[in-house]
């Protein structure tokens, strides 16, 4: 009998996509010999590659939010000579579920949202309370119709795999060394505002570690350039600012590296779970009851204030107390229970 081929169309956030590796270990545990392609934006290949399940990275070409439905018609057109026995839909869109349909995909499996009936053909009904997480509710779809998920402690956890030749050419790249420990600061959040921690509690927390002898580096995006340029301020440029200078790839070989990442809920949070190292989150307008950083090595920060979580990419109420007032103290206090001095 042939090898089962699946096609998984892929999240558009960094965070999710990670999360996606826990349906493709799933996948494998169930069919080992599956072939898994993951139809996905380009960004995505950085980490698509580092997931030893998954077979190929097939460049999903549109920027996030672009309808194109002509062009998805054409792509899933020339699928169809790959002989997909299955497509799994993880984003809740329509147009996502397009090509799949296009491709002529026997079996179209995804969640009801957006009136895809016909798009899908394997329709699946969530119950959000039976399945809070959103790793929960990746893994259901690559079960069968009603199948009972394993229990929390159970399911598998992503687990992206590093490569020491790879990791030996960034640092040449950069100019950096393992002289020191490393503390990986990750100050910004793709989402929004409300789930950035102020980036003068984060400067904090460097000058703390770099008098106790430590190296700093911080990690983001172009975007995020600003708010490292505050923190490099208030540490007399005593960081090192990669923001906006690695990309994605580089950007997991040096998270690797870190003998402590400290974030925000984001993209760069779950490549540091998946990396096992150890980790401290500050959470504001999200809740790490949906999407948590999965890692043994943890600490998890949040007031709980009555107006969080809101999931709003600004605070609502204009204060953004849920991060303002969550302290460096508190923070520093679960740095030293996650790694005593």
């Amino acid at each position: 009998m042939p090898a089962k081929k699946i096609l998984i169309i892929g999240p558009a956030w960094v965070g999710d996509m990670v999360m996606a590796q826990s349906l493709f270990k799933t996948i494998k545990q169930a069919h080992p010999d599956a072939i898994i392609d993951v139809l996905a934006p380009n960004w995505s290949s950085a980490l698509l590659e580092r997931m030893p399940e998954v077979n190929q990275a097939l460049v999903l070409p549109f920027a996030h939010g672009e309808l194109q439905l002509r062009k998805r018609w054409q792509i899933g057109a020339r699928l169809r000579t790959e002989n997909y026995q299955q497509a799994i839909i993880l984003p809740n869109s329509w147009k996502s579920a397009l090509i799949p349909f296009a491709a002529r995909i026997p079996i179209r499996t995804g969640w009801m949202r957006e009136l895809r009936y016909g798009l899908l053909n394997d329709i699946r009904y969530l119950n959000k309370e039976a399945l809070p997480l959103m790793i929960q509710r990746f893994i259901a779809l690559g079960l069968p119709k009603n199948a009972a998920l394993p229990a929390q402690a159970q399911l598998p956890k992503p687990a992206l795999q590093v490569n020491q030749l790879s990791i030996n050419a960034t640092l040449t790249k950069f100019n950096l060394t393992q002289t020191k420990p490393i503390l990986a600061l990750c100050p910004g959040a793709e989402f929004g505002p409300a789930k950035r921690w102020p980036s003068s509690h984060y400067a904090k927390i460097a000058a703390a570690k770099l008098k106790e002898g430590w190296a700093v580096w911080l990690f983001g995006s172009p975007k995020d350039q600003p708010v490292a340029a505050e923190i490099q301020q208030e540490t007399q440029h005593a960081c090192i600012d990669l923001t906006g200078k690695t990309n994605l790839g580089e950007a997991v070989d040096l998270l690797s590296l870190a003998n402590l990442v400290v974030s925000n809920d984001s993209g760069l949070m779950h490549i540091a779970a998946a990396l096992q190292r150890p980790l401290v989150v500050v959470y504001g307008s999200s809740s790490p009851r949906f999407t948590p950083p999965l890692n043994e090595r943890v600490k998890i920060i949040s007031l709980e204030l009555p107006c969080s979580p809101c999931f709003q990419r600004e605070c609502p109420l204009g204060h953004l107390n849920c991060l303002k007032q969550l302290s460096p103290d508190l923070v520093l206090q679960a740095i030293h229970d996650l790694i005593p001095a």
